[in-house]
């Protein structure tokens, strides 16, 4: 088991140790592990980001906490940071240490890997994995256990492709591209004609082209274009469980949350958010730093520096009127009712006066 005292964690996240007991700071107080609040158990070292918080840090079993600023309520001692999530995040990393998987040569015995291909002397290509001809795999790259790279696909370096992953032909993986497992690039797009009452598949003869500093969730999939490339820029990360079909231009430092499904053609600008479940129709374009909240049908163009919601997707603030009107419904449905019955009584009462008359 690791242990470190909290003078020095709080050198190393350059914090200032605050206890209620002054003397403390000089004894070696050990921490032996780091934990959320609600996971913290005898021992950890937890984090606090807000005085919110403070009362379920009193039935907590933690021994210490960090946090943004020193709270004179707390019993425990405090590592005082300007930034608590990063400095929490680098606590973590000394108990929890990243595991990095290695092999002892670049290219295991058991992989299949074509003569034709071209690895680079740092690059790992673990069992199970086949590498197809006139690959190409740059430095550093890893190819986990179970990836599938067919002919023709081009990897950049220091890539990172986890087990299941499936590149089809052609494919191109610039450099700090991230595949987590069961991804799947370049498959045929979901496009067919109808000739003689059978649908006919058209042409796939296009490819995928994936930037560099991508990152890609496990289960995405990213449909090869018909005849050119389906790209996705720089810097962009995309969730686990989307679809993004084939043509489409995604932009740099994208945002893309798990279900989003992005029909043919499809473009967007930089820094674009969409968010859960997200659906957009064919040959749109979402411009520059618009959000696309979570549910919502897009079906047509989107300026740039817009916040669009629901379906079909309106700017926010015209939806929540929407929204707003749609829950008064009910309460509207009734007073109409009343009404009627007051017509009703209204009018009954004037035909007996008439008949009076």
């Amino acid at each position: 088991m690791k242990t470190m005292d909290l003078l020095t964690l709080a050198k190393h996240v350059q914090g200032e140790l605050f206890t209620k007991d002054q003397a403390c700071q000089s004894d070696v107080h050990c921490i032996t592990g780091a934990a959320p609040l609600q996971d913290a158990e005898s021992g950890h070292i937890t984090l606090i980001d807000s005085d919110k918080h403070l009362s379920r840090l009193q039935t907590s079993k933690a021994a210490a906490c960090v946090t943004p600023q020193s709270f004179p309520d707390i019993e425990i001692p405090q590592i005082v940071v300007k930034n608590p999530h990063e400095a929490f995040s680098q606590i973590c990393k000394i108990f929890r240490p990243a595991i990095v998987v290695t092999a002892k040569t670049g290219i295991d015995p058991r992989a299949c890997v074509c003569d034709s291909a071209r690895i680079a002397n740092s690059a790992v290509i673990e069992a199970l994995a086949a590498v197809g001809e006139n690959c190409e795999i740059g430095e550093e790259t890893h190819i986990h256990r179970g990836v599938t790279i067919m002919d023709g696909c081009r990897i950049g370096s220091h890539c990172q492709l986890f087990p299941g992953v499936v590149l089809y032909p052609g494919t191109i993986l610039e450099d700090r591209v991230i595949l987590h497992a069961n991804c799947v690039l370049g498959a045929h797009g979901f496009g067919y004609k109808t000739e003689q009452g059978r649908h006919v598949s058209t042409s796939q003869l296009g490819w995928v082209h994936i930037e560099s500093d991508v990152e890609i969730g496990a289960n995405t999939t990213v449909d090869r274009g018909t005849y050119g490339a389906t790209k996705i820029g720089q810097g962009t990360k995309i969730d686990n469980l989307v679809q993004i079909a084939h043509n489409c231009k995604i932009g740099k430092h994208n945002l893309v949350c798990s279900q989003v499904g992005i029909a043919g053609s499809c473009s967007t600008g930089d820094y674009v958010v969409l968010a859960g479940q997200v659906g957009m129709r064919d040959h749109i374009h979402i411009g520059n730093k618009s959000i696309i909240l979570a549910q919502s049908g897009v079906a047509e163009d989107v300026a740039e520096n817009q916040i669009l919601l629901g379906s079909p997707a309106i700017p926010r603030k015209e939806q929540a009127m929407v929204i707003a009107s749609m829950l008064k419904l009910p309460e509207l449905r009734k007073t109409l009712k009343q009404m009627e019955r007051k017509l009703e009584s209204m009018d009954d009462t004037s035909g007996e006066h008439r008949k009076a008359g």
